[in-house]
């Protein structure tokens, strides 16, 4: 069924993520190609409530395709939460002519989209814009990939200096109920072990691998470390680690929002596009409580429930893939 569209909002809220901006061009440009107004809402649903929306057109998202962040801004509103919040953003995209959202963040963002809908009934679609991976419903999210790269990029040159000094570095990357971005980065560095929140490696296991290493020669080596790992982040791995391990020089380095920042690659522009196309187009079809995302290669649209509700699975082959590698 089609929906009769003639104006969408924009936002993004929560975590900046690479290639937000993208989204958003692809989000106007697909707008304004199907004769649709477009207004880009400022700092996420406390911009909705405020009433601050701007209108955008094909040149305002000129040369914003390889910016980092967001030229929307981004902020978290514990006034959305409550339902005097939503009942006045309503009232905001009612007073503005606005017949559908399009939110782009990710986990909170959607949940707050979600309610909103159920609450007023207003048309909402979500774009997964998340460095953490961990959206249920799309194969990668936006972000991931860029964030991926800072990472593999900090940690070759956190090894040469390993290497030069014959030193064992715990490198604590973002990921507090996630280890996408741990498990990949691992993989692309060569990592002697990764600890992750999902498969949970004690002290006493991490050492063994150690002692293998050691054993076959590795005078220098690398564990990276998700901020969600059960035994308490890096610091405190390398704590536990020096107590019972002598043999490393032992530094920690916790990458922090480094993570988040720079151009987007070119893997998540193109993402980012195709995701901004496919959310408009799906309000066209009349999709709502949705979410876009990309399955093998494809777009699909999943229900916001269950892209919050279900758990994204990390890929066990490449665990094992790992672990294999890092002897």
């Amino acid at each position: 069924m089609m929906m009769s569209i003639k104006k969408i909002a924009v936002l993004t809220s929560g975590g900046d993520a690479p290639g937000m901006n993208a989204a958003i061009r692809g989000v106007v440009r697909t707008a304004v190609f199907n004769d649709i107004e477009v207004v880009g809402v400022f700092q996420g649903y406390d911009g909705l409530i405020k009433g601050d929306f701007k209108r955008l057109n094909v040149r305002s998202v000129a040369k914003i395709l390889g910016r980092g962040g967001t030229i929307l801004k981004s902020a978290r509103s514990e006034e959305f939460r409550t339902k005097e919040g939503r009942a006045e953003a309503y009232r905001q995209l009612k007073e503005h002519d606005v017949d559908a959202l399009i939110t782009i963040g990710g986990n909170g963002t959607f949940t707050g989209a979600k309610i909103f809908n159920e609450e007023h009934g207003f048309p909402v679609m979500g774009i997964p814009g998340t460095i953490d991976n961990d959206l249920y419903g799309s194969d990668n999210t936006i972000g991931f990939d860029t964030a991926t790269n800072t990472v593999v990029e900090a940690i070759d040159k956190i090894r040469d200096t390993a290497n030069s000094h014959n030193r064992l570095f715990f490198v604590e990357v973002m990921g507090r109920d996630s280890g996408f971005i741990a498990l990949r980065a691992g993989l692309a560095t060569g990592a002697i072990a990764v600890m992750l929140p999902e498969e949970e490696m004690s002290i006493d296991e991490l050492i063994a691998i150690l002692d293998k290493g050691k054993a076959s020669n590795k005078t220098s080596s690398i564990v990276i470390v998700a901020e969600g790992d059960a035994n308490g982040g890096a610091y405190e791995v390398a704590k536990k680690v020096t107590e019972k391990y002598e043999q490393y020089e032992v530094r920690v380095t916790v990458l922090g929002h480094i993570q988040r920042g720079g151009v987007p690659s070119a893997w998540d522009r193109v993402l980012a596009s195709r995701m901004g196309v496919s959310a408009v187009e799906g309000l066209l079809q009349g999709k709502s409580n949705v979410m876009v995302g990309v399955q093998n290669d494809r777009e699909v649209f999943v229900s916001l429930a269950e892209a919050i509700d279900s758990k994204a699975e990390m890929n066990k082959e490449e665990i094992r893939m790992s672990r294999i590698l890092s002897i």
